[in-house]
């Protein structure tokens, strides 16, 4: 066989067993530590990035989307699905992956798995936000729907925001069993609840988590007292909703980025001008966020391309030096670039005749 070309470019390549791997390296809650920082940072500097909401493609049993961004140096896209039946034939719900590039040639830098990763910045946002948002002295935390989120939820929670006891509710109980025997070593305290209403007792935080791709009321008007900062991640496509209007109407919101979050969040249900607040303006201080003990927040969360482009960054940096990736040879880098058709020609096997 003739020879290949001597100067190859290949591009880093994490798969679900080398993010597993790099996770248990670092520790789940260092990772869940320094992802809430990086999403932190990159808030800190959103004016500086592309922002466009996802591009969706809707059916009756699901969705695929794109979730894209730049910084001027580096793009990033997030392929992401969200199909609720997934769950009732033996699949994931949400699966995903990534990707970064060199916005100056073009060329790929990363690709790399983002179901897990995915769980990992949605968590570590969660808890970023609650860190500015949710009472000082919080430490219980309601958690509704203990699908494939919630551990990721609770240690995020945990490690970010000091949380130091989870109260656990779905509508199927084997979920809340599985969650809380997932979080048995985790050293929370993890109490098991029948009702959504025994979950939120004594909460100061309360994330709802939910799957079904309806118009739901996973928490009523009544059930959220003052005060207590609610975190809505299941909300997150047109006709998907948790909360209750009426709860909307008296929490202070705060979302990623309103041009999305009207059409996929929980303020889907209310007017187009119902004042929001963007939460890196309160993380950059130029808006307020909880200001008295009385005060319901709400984080509208639907997740947004910057989340997943600095978690494909740390992603990036994390894996150099490590065994945690595979290079892939999946860029054409021919000696001469204006002669791929020259290179694919020398890759041709020799023909010999006996």
């Amino acid at each position: 066989m003739s020879p290949l070309p001597s100067k190859l470019a290949y591009v880093p390549f994490v798969s679900v067993e080398h993010m597993m791997g790099l996770v248990h390296h670092i520790g789940v809650e260092k990772v869940l530590i320094d992802l809430a920082a990086e999403i932190e940072a990159d808030f800190r500097r959103w004016p500086l990035f592309d922002k466009t909401p996802r591009v969706a493609s809707h059916s009756d049993v699901g969705v695929i989307e794109l979730m894209p961004t730049s910084d001027g140096q580096t793009y990033g896209f997030k392929y992401v699905n969200g199909h609720p039946k997934n769950t009732a034939e033996g699949l994931q719900t949400v699966t995903a992956f990534g990707l970064l590039a060199d916005v100056e040639s073009g060329y790929p830098k990363l690709l790399s798995e983002m179901t897990l990763l995915t769980a990992l910045r949605t968590a570590a946002t969660s808890a970023m936000a609650a860190k500015h948002l949710a009472p000082r002295s919080a430490r219980t935390m309601a958690m509704i729907g203990n699908g494939a989120q919630s551990e990721f939820q609770c240690l995020a929670f945990k490690a970010v925001c000091g949380v130091d006891t989870v109260r656990l509710f779905d509508i199927d109980p084997s979920a809340t069993a599985r969650c809380a025997a997932n979080l048995a070593q985790s050293g929370l305290k993890v109490v098991e609840c029948r009702s959504g209403e025994e979950a939120i007792e004594g909460a100061q935080i309360i994330t709802t988590c939910t799957a079904d791709k309806q118009y739901a009321t996973i928490l009523t008007d009544n059930m959220v007292g003052s005060g207590v900062h609610i975190n809505a991640i299941g909300g997150d496509c047109p006709g998907k909703t948790e909360l209750h209007r009426d709860i909307l109407l008296r929490s202070s919101i705060f979302v990623e980025y309103p041009p999305q979050t009207r059409i996929e969040g929980e303020i889907q249900q209310l007017d187009p001008d119902h004042a929001v607040t963007e939460l890196w303006q309160v993380i950059t201080g130029q808006a307020q966020g909880r200001n008295d003990d009385q005060q319901v927040t709400l984080f509208d969360s639907v997740g947004f391309a910057i989340e997943d482009f600095s978690a494909l960054r740390y992603v990036a940096r994390a894996i150099r030096g490590t065994p945690f990736f595979t290079r892939l040879d999946m860029i054409a880098d021919p000696d001469d670039p204006r002669d791929l058709f020259g290179m694919f020609q020398r890759a041709k096997p020799e023909i010999t005749i006996a």
